[in-house]
């Protein structure tokens, strides 16, 4: 009984620091790759692994916001994330698609602050790392700071290098 109560007290203490901290500043890569912590209430990321879907909230996630397309098999994600009880929004995004709709889509959880803390993903980041150059410049960060931003998120294809600057293209 004394080991369970222990245990317990442990669980509950951790739990607590988890939340007085707010999000993770940095998780397994195996688990959740490219995963970087851009503000107290928002990290980035690439598709995490199945296990840590299902630990999100405990991770103190409230909202996640998937980049990736249906085909690409979002449904179990959502399922769970679901589950959890933490909110799913899904703005699907491809270098063809990406528009400035996509933007403000996001912008509306990312600047909601009853939203976070978020975890905004795809499958590899790039399209996350295109979302975030868009909605840097439009918060009024320079083409050259956001995207060597973006890029440190994970925008690394041409295609959606040129996405974003055909976004941009009206805003500069």
């Amino acid at each position: 009984m004394k080991k369970k109560l222990a245990s317990l007290v442990a669980f509950v203490f951790a739990a607590c620091a988890a939340l007085a901290d707010g999000i993770p500043s940095s998780v397994d890569k195996a688990e959740i790759p490219a995963y970087q912590k851009v503000r107290p209430d928002l990290a980035t990321a690439a598709q995490p692994a199945p296990d840590a879907v299902r630990r999100l909230k405990e991770m103190g996630f409230r909202t996640v916001v998937n980049l990736r397309t249906p085909a690409e098999g979002t449904e179990k994600d959502r399922a769970v994330i679901e589950e959890l009880g933490l909110r799913w929004v899904q703005v699907p995004v491809s270098p063809a698609s990406f528009s400035t709709k996509d933007v403000e889509a996001v912008a509306k959880v990312l600047d909601d602050p009853a939203a976070g803390p978020t975890l905004l993903y795809c499958s590899s980041a790039n399209r996350v790392g295109a979302v975030w150059v868009v909605y840097q410049v439009k918060k009024g960060k320079s083409a050259d700071e956001a995207l060597s931003e973006g890029r440190k998120i994970g925008l690394k294809s041409p295609q959606m290098i040129e996405a974003v600057e055909r976004v941009l293209k009206p805003v500069n």
